[in-house]
């Protein structure tokens, strides 16, 4: 019996609530991690603005976050993806919304909020962190990468 091998994927959009946090950490580590291998992008569903918590757990890791710009969906240049990936249940109802005439897949990964972490700023950060390693883990098993 002939092997199915996986569709390669060649460009992924991540989405949440306001394209401050979460897709954003997740565009970052990704195109990190891959390189220029596939196309990376990531989107709101509300407009955002830049959090300095996040420019702050990504530079730990030699990211460097301080251009992100946050942008909707009705911002994208281009909504033909292989794969969405949303990060909140707002997200993956405008994804699911985006891609129901399209040849996408679209996959949930409902992620904490770490600004619902209250307290100094130290626990803030470490909230922020944990919502970045637990993103880390994710995708380098998602996309089969070191």
């Amino acid at each position: 019996m002939a092997e199915i091998s996986p569709t390669r994927i060649s460009s992924v959009l991540f989405a949440c609530t306001y394209n401050a946090i979460r897709s954003p950490m997740a565009e970052g580590l990704l195109k990190h991690l891959m390189g220029r291998q596939i196309y990376v992008d990531s989107a709101g569903v509300r407009e955002g603005e830049p959090d300095p918590f996040v420019t702050t757990v990504m530079a730990e890791l030699g990211i460097d976050m301080s251009r992100h710009r946050c942008k909707t969906f009705d911002q994208l240049e281009d909504d033909s993806f292989d794969l969405v990936i949303s990060l909140s249940p707002e997200a993956q109802h405008r994804a699911v919304e985006m891609t129901r005439t399209t040849a996408c897949d679209v996959e949930f990964w409902n992620t904490f909020d770490p600004t619902l972490v209250e307290g100094s700023r130290e626990a803030r950060l470490d909230a922020y962190r944990q919502v970045r390693d637990t993103l880390i883990k994710r995708l380098k098993l998602r996309f089969e990468v070191g």
